[in-house]
């Protein structure tokens, strides 16, 4: 990863594992903005920044579906909480089905969270577990953790007939939820976990399917269509443009 750029992931404790995949940081520490193209990878950023264009700010991101340029500021420092999509219904309490492939600014006290919880990063993390544990009720729909297990397990590679037999849930009571919670139908998320589970083959230099294709035609198809180029041009990532695929580059 480019050296004037920061970056940090770490694991959320056993309490959050159901509903936090992790928590990162990003710095860019130059006095030059970044270019950099967004990639699909399942999860939902909740991010508390600063930059000297934004002195604090809390913005959610909905699940994307797409490629897309983005930049990344000047001295900005962020730390980043990404969820699950159980988090959805016990941890953010509302939908996200109106923020596929987008976002939306949050009040700037959101979570009680200032511009001085980004000083220190395990502070930020404690502060923002310990919030995220006191949010989550005593009881939840044992259904739907069973069948985000499977699905987070599969990586994407299972049917939606096998997760409603498994869950004894019907496919279509279960797309209805995806698509009144998230904003997308159940198959659609889980090619987007396949494709990021993919990311990591890549990062390898495997530039061939895995057992989450059929075919090589299938792999270079689904490769081009979330991240707009084919695996070896992916694999390149001129100028770490694909910074999702830098930071496994780095891990």
């Amino acid at each position: 990863m480019d050296k004037s750029i920061d970056y940090g992931v770490f694991l959320p404790n056993k309490s959050l594992c159901d509903y936090v995949e992790s928590f990162w940081f990003l710095h860019n520490q130059s006095d030059q903005e970044k270019e950099t193209v967004g990639l699909p990878d399942g999860r939902i950023d909740l991010i508390f920044s600063k930059s000297p264009e934004n002195p604090f700010q809390i913005i959610l991101l909905g699940l994307g579906t797409q490629h897309k340029p983005a930049t990344i500021p000047a001295r900005i420092k962020m730390f980043v909480v990404s969820f699950k999509l159980l988090a959805v219904d016990y941890i953010l309490k509302e939908p996200i089905s109106d923020l596929v492939d987008s976002g939306k600014v949050l009040p700037s006290d959101f979570w009680n969270f200032s511009e001085d919880d980004l000083q220190d990063f395990n502070c930020f993390m404690n502060k923002a577990t310990l919030t995220m544990v006191s949010l989550i009720p005593h009881q939840i729909d044992k259904r739907k953790q069973h069948l985000f297990d499977l699905i987070y397990v599969s990586k994407g590679s299972v049917t939606v007939k096998e997760l409603a037999e498994k869950v004894i849930w019907s496919s279509r009571q279960i797309n209805r939820y995806f698509n009144q919670q998230f904003g997308l139908s159940l198959k659609a998320y889980c090619n987007v976990l396949r494709f990021r589970a993919s990311l990591d083959h890549v990062a390898q230099g495997k530039l061939f399917p895995e057992e989450n294709f059929f075919d090589q035609t299938h792999f270079i198809k689904d490769i081009k269509k979330y991240s707009g180029v084919v695996p070896k041009e992916l694999l390149k990532n001129k100028n770490d443009r694909f910074i999702l695929l830098s930071s496994l580059h780095s891990e």
